[in-house]
């Protein structure tokens, strides 16, 4: 038989004294040397050459810069002033301004241009008038003489007022067509609109004979506004006198020339619902007062080329001459 192994004796970290590592230590240590090298033992790549990294490095800003300038506009400011285009220049109050005129301006040549092509493709009305935009050939014929007899022409009748003032606050149910073509209805159950006859009507009959006609909201809002409407004319004397002296008793002129510029609401309108509200008023909203006074005569929205901006003009004259 071979001799017994024999343990190779190795130097000790304590000098020279010898030590014997047992069989199961040199099996584990062979385990060890077996095993792969993690990562920290593995060996450091070579870094590259200064001359390679001066390559990358330009070839990256190149391509960097070439994307950068492409999209400088659409970035931020803070990311592309760090890029190699050149920063942007913040553009000034002028022209920004200067901008936005000329953006109108064309708007406006082109809505001119539009108008010019629908009457030379014969999209005018038969009597040859041009009327405000929001009129046209295939309107409602009762939308039209509505919009040539009464819209914007100055009202000074407590019984008219009131009733433009109702027939307004439905216009967030109803269009004005489907208003108008209930207005003789309208003025049957409410008494003509008379406000001091409509607050002793009975609620409960008023609704059964409107509810086709109306919502009941819209019900209720009339008839308390009536009786509103009748203590104001106990108080300043007649429903004309108050509404009139919220524009000094002259309307307000406008002057627009294209239908986009006339205003939905206006901070005269949003005064006189404050003030209604203030007082009980229901549907009274900004929009629904600015609405009544364009219908009333209060403000005169007529477009400066539709024929009936000077009539209404002249209209206002007369009232003036007369209460002078």
């Amino acid at each position: 038989m071979s001799d017994p192994l024999r343990f190779r004796s190795v130097l000790g970290p304590t000098g020279n004294k010898l030590q014997r590592k047992p069989p199961g230590m040199m099996k584990l240590e062979k385990k060890k040397t077996m095993e792969p090298k993690d990562e920290k033992t593995k060996k450091p790549e070579t870094p590259a050459s200064p001359t390679t990294t001066l390559k990358q490095c330009s070839s990256m800003t190149a391509s960097y810069s070439s994307d950068a300038s492409s999209s400088c506009e659409s970035l931020p400011l803070s990311v592309a002033s760090s890029s190699s285009c050149k920063k942007p220049v913040r553009r000034s109050g002028s022209v920004s301004s200067a901008s936005g005129t000329l953006r109108r301006k064309q708007v406006d040549e082109k809505e001119d241009k539009v108008a010019a092509a629908g009457a030379s493709n014969g999209d005018c009305f038969a009597d040859g008038r041009k009327r405000c935009a929001w009129i046209t050939p295939k309107s409602d014929q009762s939308y039209v003489a509505f919009h040539d007899e009464e819209w914007g022409v100055p009202v000074q009748d407590d019984k008219k007022l009131f009733e433009l003032l109702c027939l307004s606050g439905a216009l967030s149910e109803l269009s004005w067509t489907d208003i108008l073509s209930r207005r003789q209805l309208l003025r049957q159950v409410f008494m003509d609109f008379d406000p001091v006859a409509v607050s002793e009507l009975n609620e409960k009959k008023v609704a059964a004979a409107a509810i086709s006609l109306l919502s009941e909201v819209k019900i209720r809002s009339i008839l308390d506004n009536s009786r509103y409407v009748r203590k104001i004319i106990a108080e300043h004397g007649s429903f004309k006198k108050y509404m009139w002296n919220f524009v000094n008793n002259k309307p307000t002129q406008s002057q627009f020339r294209y239908g986009r510029q006339v205003p939905v609401k206006t901070s005269k309108a949003e005064f006189i619902s404050k003030d209604l509200v203030r007082r009980g008023f229901r549907s009274v909203s900004p929009t629904v007062v600015y609405s009544f006074m364009q219908a009333a005569g209060l403000t005169n929205d007529h477009l400066t080329g539709c024929f009936r901006y000077q009539d209404c003009c002249c209209v206002d004259a007369e009232t003036t001459t007369t209460k002078g």
